[in-house]
């Protein structure tokens, strides 16, 4: 069977299985996803994990707030079936209030509701910087003060739609990310995006995702919604329910889906990310990049297959300037922008090896950010045709990937 790395939305790689030393194909699950999203969410909402149905849990006269992680795929297709369930259990369209990000690559979740309902229902995007648009929740047990937008604070019930991602995933606190942090202050927003999460032992995002979940119990939240990805922007299936329950069921399914292993590390690996325009961030570039290295041998080769064409910030930019990953790493680590987290994974990568990237981004622009632009995908099939060993990783900001004889260090 010929190897084949698929990325951006329906491109592809095909490897001569003849020519060059495969070592392992991982990061694409071989199970088809489901084709109605709507039908699915509406599935999941008759059938809640711990929890009564979704209409026996919902009262006519509830305010009712639909917050939206960045991260979940086909949010249209998500909300549209939520807040129809909700006006059928007679749940006033102008109680309900659908929450997005500033960082939503979403620009109208609610686009595929009918007309008459889509003109009531209230939808926001989150502004972490304005502080009348948000309320104080509560204190911690370790004193930080939560603010949460408003309308989370004021609802009688808050539906919190999710996407799983692993435990490791920068930028990802656990089950209750599309509540805390994401429509806190900006302060906190910052704070779960330094630069300090991407410590070896992930000591601080265990913290992080701590202090989530104490925002969801003290919130009251009992209820949510999360879907299971697989390959790009597709869904396997969306899980509700109670959230020790939904956590439960979706880390097991999550394991099953996306963790792997290999022998050893490769001379060069090959990772992609698969999906439309929502998928080519910068964000999942950092997280292939995390994911990647780990399986490069150090000073070999770690080519990134993407559609990427969004223009860096202001902390990618910093490599621009930088003499050397390692001089960009010390300023990096001292800075706060919304993109330091992919520029700290994008120079540690520099630092262990060469780094190719596939892209529609220009190649002055790459080049200035120390990689090697590769303008002909065909190059990549070349280029593993020579290497010792490759490895394929494909949906590289999903997978989990460990090396045997490295899992006792």
């Amino acid at each position: 069977m010929t190897p084949i790395l698929r990325y951006g939305l329906d491109a592809s790689l095909a490897f001569e299985p003849s020519k060059g030393m495969l070592l392992a194909q991982c990061g694409s699950p071989a199970i088809e996803p489901v084709e109605d999203i709507e039908e699915e969410v509406r599935r999941a909402l008759r059938e809640p994990l711990d929890y009564p149905p979704f209409s026996a849990a919902v009262t006519p006269g509830d305010r009712v707030v639909v917050t939206l992680s960045d991260e979940a795929p086909h949010a249209a297709e998500i909300v549209a079936a939520v807040v129809d369930s909700l006006v059928e259990s007679r749940v006033d369209p102008e109680a309900i209030t659908v929450l997005r990000s500033d960082r939503s690559p979403e620009a109208d979740p609610c686009r595929l509701l009918p007309d008459p309902i889509r003109a009531q229902v209230v939808s926001l995007r989150h502004a972490p910087q304005e502080r009348e648009a948000l309320a104080y929740l509560a204190t911690t047990q370790h004193g930080e003060a939560i603010f949460l937008h408003r309308a989370i604070v004021d609802a009688d019930l808050v539906v919190p739609i999710g996407c799983f991602r692993g435990n490791s995933a920068a930028g990802y606190h656990g089950i209750h990310t599309p509540i805390y942090p994401t429509f806190s202050d900006r302060a906190t927003v910052q704070r779960f995006r330094s630069t300090a999460t991407l410590d070896a032992r992930r000591r601080h995002r265990k913290r992080l995702a701590r202090e989530a979940d104490e925002v969801g119990w003290l919130l009251g939240a009992a209820f949510t919604i999360q879907v299971m990805p697989v390959r790009g922007d597709r869904v396997y299936r969306v899980l509700a329910g109670k959230f020790d329950a939904v956590r439960r069921c979706g880390m097991e399914l999550y394991s099953e889906l996306w963790n792997d292993h290999i022998p050893r590390r490769a001379a060069l690996v090959l990772a992609a990310i698969e999906g439309n325009a929502s998928q080519q961030t910068w964000d999942n570039l950092g997280r292939a990049l995390e994911t990647a290295v780990e399986l490069v041998e150090p000073g070999g080769g770690l080519a990134i297959c993407t559609e990427l064409a969004a223009l860096p910030n202001a902390a990618i930019g910093c490599l621009k300037m930088a003499r050397s990953p390692e001089e960009a790493l010390q300023h990096l680590c001292r800075e706060e922008a919304d993109d330091s987290l992919a520029a700290v994974q994008l120079a540690r990568a520099l630092e262990h090896c060469s780094v190719y990237l596939l892209s529609r981004l220009d190649d002055g622009l790459v080049e200035d950010l120390q990689m090697t632009p590769v303008d002909d995908a065909a190059d990549l099939v070349r280029l593993a045709n020579r290497a010792e060993s490759f490895l394929l990783l494909g949906n590289a900001s999903y997978a989990q990937v460990t090396v045997e004889d490295e899992r006792d260090e």
